[in-house]
């Protein structure tokens, strides 16, 4: 099934999930040719191990609590709070609780040659 991504100039709801966080899943939001937008819902306990992307990204936490593991050590993020990230940049991320965010990447031409790689492989 394809996933179904908002249209150019139509609102996108990224309010708190509240009661359906823990049933819900991660989901990208769009994707253009520079930007990728996906709403990160990540239960209590789960963690994305060590990673990097090309693009830059920032992440926002929206509701629960967001540990972000860097080589300059580990930020926590509450609701409301946002961090930037460079491209290439090392990090983990993993929820003491159930959690969800907006996390926004920009992409690369390295990015699109890799998601073109991926993608003919399939």
């Amino acid at each position: 099934m394809a996933l179904t991504h908002a249209t150019p100039g139509a609102p996108c709801d990224v309010r708190p999930l509240g009661p359906r966080l823990g049933a819900s899943p991660s989901v990208a939001l769009f994707k253009s040719r520079q930007l990728e937008v996906i709403r990160l819902v990540l239960p209590a306990g789960k963690t994305m191990p060590p990673h990097s992307v090309h693009g830059e990204i920032t992440l926002q936490c929206i509701e629960g609590l967001l540990q972000v593991e860097l080589r300059a050590g580990v930020r926590v993020l509450e609701p409301g709070q946002l961090l930037f990230l460079t491209g290439d940049e090392l990090h983990a991320v993993s929820a003491p609780v159930d959690s969800s965010a907006l996390l926004t990447i920009v992409l690369t031409p390295k990015q699109e040659a890799a998601d073109s790689t991926i993608n003919r492989s399939r």
